[in-house]
């Protein structure tokens, strides 16, 4: 599995790890190690009749409970629970796993009431999990044990068995219906693995090894996720100011290329291939968000755009839903096959859609479902959830797909979100949108630019 990409499954990798660690495969045996059969005799510890899968011959499977105590902690009553920092804190499941605040308490307690730092607990209820605890002498709550083990166990090996919650919890050992936990009774007589004791002590540090590489890898991969998203997002931002490229002055301006889509509109009015639309408002100058070029200019998005079409689909077809785009590519990768004789036609498939026209979704725009109509032989149908971006001939519709991109227009229309459940946009918001538009020829720059960047950022991945 490569872990060079930003795709890699660093969680899948630490199970793996976990699990060749408990087949004895992580490590090489020494057969110089005192073998597990005189650890288990000298220790009085119990042999398991079950024994999940193979092990070396030099290890040997026990009864968990035969090598661990497992010591529950107070059960504190509310009254109890205290807020004075000069007392014994007390720990909770909550401030093991989140960012729960802290109480305190004035009882004085047995001693193994108490865990100090590097001592080995396990929280049982609502959140599993082993931790090595690493903080100040403190009492912990009743969810939580302190394990007591034997000397033939080592403590750092038996946290990484018991951090696979594989090795811990099945489906019969989970029981409650509001607060899940695992019983005292099942944990120790859990089977365990029990390697040479020198041997733990090697596999522990292999894991240790391999999780703080897999830590740097993680942390670097983030890293350059964000700095990719950082790079993508100012080349847009740049694009969309006229800084990407050179203006040429031998380039017809953007003001003649609006006079031609206007033209082109009126002809399809003229040949009733669309239908004629309500005039957008005016541009004014206290609008304009900011300067750009002057060959270019501040146009209505809705004044590009033909009207979207509405139709009831009567043929099979390829529907496309929010479901469908993945926006962290920006692409339409899972449409749904409809039959028309045989499936049932979602209410809201009804937009018709063509070969690259640009789908973006009116709730929550900040989510950037926003994709191009593949293109493909069969019919395709749109969810109305889209706004349906059809942009003029004359336009280049992969420039305002990368505008609709940009950080310019999706935090305009995420600053236009109305309601709570689904916070979303209206279509006249995007048909009113200011967007820059560039001369044609500099608009084909632009987009050669950004796709080129792109397949830089795709070969870096894989």
């Amino acid at each position: 599995m490569k872990t060079n990409t930003l795709d890699f499954d660093a969680q899948a990798l630490r199970d793996k790890i976990l699990d060749l660690a408990m087949r004895g495969k992580l490590v090489p045996q020494d057969p110089n190690d005192e073998p597990a059969s005189v650890l288990l005799e000298n220790n009085n510890l119990k042999s398991s009749d079950e024994k999940p899968h193979a092990v070396p011959k030099s290890w040997e499977w026990i009864v968990l409970g035969s090598g661990v105590k497992f010591i529950n902690g107070r059960a504190y009553k509310k009254a109890e629970l205290l807020e004075d920092k000069n007392l014994t804190p007390v720990l909770r499941v909550g401030n093991l796993f989140t960012n729960s605040s802290w109480y305190y308490s004035n009882l004085h307690l047995d001693p193994d009431k108490y865990i100090d730092n590097g001592d080995l607990i396990y929280a049982w209820s609502a959140s599993f999990g082993p931790r090595i605890w690493d903080g100040e002498h403190v009492i912990y709550h009743y969810h939580i044990w302190k394990l007591i083990l034997d000397q033939a166990i080592d403590k750092n090996y038996l946290y990484y068995f018991l951090l696979d919650k594989r090795n811990v919890i099945g489906e019969t050992d989970l029981h409650g219906s509001t607060m899940k936990h695992i019983t005292k009774t099942n944990m120790e007589h859990l089977s365990f693995p029990l390697p040479p004791l020198s041997e733990q002590s090697r596999i522990a540090a292999k894991i240790a090894q391999l999780f703080a590489l897999l830590r740097k890898v993680e942390t670097s991969t983030q890293q350059y996720a964000k700095l990719q998203t950082l790079l993508k997002s100012k080349v847009l931002d740049l694009a969309m100011r006229g800084k990407l490229v050179k203006q040429d002055p031998n380039d017809e301006p953007a003001s003649e290329l609006l006079k031609k889509i206007k033209a082109e509109k009126a002809e399809l009015i003229k040949e009733k291939k669309i239908k004629k639309t309500k005039p957008l408002p005016p541009i004014t100058d206290d609008e304009k968000p900011f300067d750009i070029p002057d060959s270019w200019e501040w146009v209505r998005l809705g004044d590009v755009l033909k009207p979207e079409i509405y139709r009831k689909p009567n043929v099979d077809f390829m529907y496309i839903d929010i479901a469908s785009v993945n926006n962290k590519i920006n692409k339409v990768t899972n449409p749904t096959k409809i039959i028309i004789n045989k499936d049932k036609i979602a209410s809201r498939a009804r937009q018709v859609l063509s070969k690259n026209d640009i789908l973006f979704s009116v709730v929550r725009p900040y989510l950037k479902n926003i994709a191009m109509v593949p293109n493909t032989k069969d019919v395709q149908v749109g969810s109305t959830g889209f706004y349906v971006l059809k942009p003029y001939n004359l336009l280049n519709r992969h420039y305002l797909f990368y505008l609709m991109l940009s950080k310019y227009v999706i935090q305009n229309m995420t600053n236009k979100m109305r309601g709570d459940n689904s916070p979303s946009i209206r279509k006249s918001d995007l048909q009113n949108l200011l967007i820059p538009l560039p001369p044609i020829n500099e608009q084909l720059q632009i987009v050669n630019i950004i796709q080129n960047l792109n397949l830089i950022f795709n070969k870096v991945q894989e």
